[in-house]
C-alpha cells in the first residue's frame, strides 16, 4: 500500500517539474548560440543616421524660413507675398517650381525689354517695321518656323536639366517634379563665367536677377499695353507725350 501510495505521488510530483528535454540540448538540434547571448554591437543598437542634406550652390532648405530660405528679399517690402504662393504648408518641389517661373519669366521679360526697343529702332534684315507687338506676324514663313523650333528646343534641354523623367504609371508623383539636386533657374549656361562659386555672393547675385526681371515683366507689360491702345512705337509715344508736357501741340503739322 505504501508502495502505491509512493509511486503516485512521484508520478504527481512529475507533472509540475520542467522536461528534462527541454534543457538539455542536443547537439542535432541545438548550438552554442542557443545558450549564450550573443553581445549587441553599439552601432547597429543606434537609431538610422538621417541622410545628409547637400546645399546646392550654398542653399540649404529650411521650413522654418520663408520660401524655404531661397534668396530674393530686400528692403522696404522684404519677404512680400500677398497672394500666398509660398504660404506654410506649401510643398518644396512646389516653392522650387514658383521661383523656377519666376527667374525664367524674368529673364525672358529682360530680353524683351530690349527687343522692344531695338527691335523698333532697327528694321533688320526682313525689313519688319512698326510696333513690336505687331512684327511677329511680318516675319518671314522660314524664320518664323525657325524661331519656334528654337524656342522648343531650348524648352526641351531645360526640362531635361530640370525635371524628373515623368512615370505615366505613377504621373502623380513624376510629373512637373524638379529634381533634388536642382537649383531653380540654373541650367548651366553661363558663357561668360558671371556664376560666383561663394555662396553669399550668388545669393545676392541671383537677389539681383530676381529684382531686375520682376521690374522688365511689369515694364514690359506696360510696354506691351501700351502699343494695344495707341498702335504707335515707344519712342513715339515718349515723344508725342513730352510735347503734351512741353506745351506744344503734338498734332501740330498733322494733316
Amino acid at each position: 500500500m505504501k508502495v502505491v501510495i509512493l509511486s503516485s505521488a512521484l508520478t504527481a510530483a512529475s507533472a509540475f517539474a520542467p522536461s528534462i528535454s527541454k534543457l538539455c540540448n542536443t547537439r542535432l538540434f541545438s548550438t552554442e548560440e542557443d545558450t549564450i547571448a550573443a553581445p549587441v554591437d553599439g552601432d547597429a543598437a543606434t537609431e538610422p543616421s538621417v541622410p545628409e542634406i547637400i546645399p546646392i550652390n550654398g542653399w540649404v532648405p529650411d521650413e522654418a524660413l520663408p520660401l524655404y530660405g531661397l534668396p530674393g528679399a530686400l528692403p522696404p517690402t522684404g519677404y512680400f507675398d500677398p497672394l500666398g504662393f509660398s504660404r506654410d504648408g506649401i510643398s518644396l518641389d512646389d516653392v522650387k517650381r514658383t521661383r523656377e517661373a519666376e527667374v525664367m519669366h524674368g529673364r525672358v521679360a529682360m530680353l524683351a525689354s530690349v527687343g522692344y526697343l531695338s527691335g523698333e529702332a532697327v528694321s533688320g534684315p526682313f525689313n519688319i517695321v512698326g510696333p513690336a507687338n505687331d512684327q511677329l506676324q511680318q516675319m518671314p514663313l522660314p524664320a518664323f518656323a525657325f524661331l519656334t523650333a528654337a524656342i522648343a528646343a531650348a524648352e526641351l534641354k531645360r526640362a531635361t536639366i530640370g525635371w524628373v523623367e515623368p512615370d505615366f504609371g505613377k504621373w502623380y508623383e513624376t510629373l512637373f517634379k524638379l529634381r533634388d539636386n536642382y537649383y531653380p533657374g540654373d541650367v548651366g549656361f553661363d558663357p561668360l563665367g558671371l556664376k560666383p562659386s561663394d555662396p553669399k555672393e550668388f545669393a545676392d547675385m541671383q537677389t539681383r536677377e530676381l529684382q531686375n526681371g520682376r521690374l522688365a515683366m511689369l515694364g514690359v507689360a506696360g510696354m506691351c499695353a501700351q502699343e494695344l491702345v495707341n498702335h504707335r512705337t515707344i519712342m513715339e509715344t515718349f515723344n508725342f507725350y513730352q510735347k503734351v508736357y512741353s506745351g506744344v501741340n503734338p498734332y501740330e503739322g498733322c494733316g
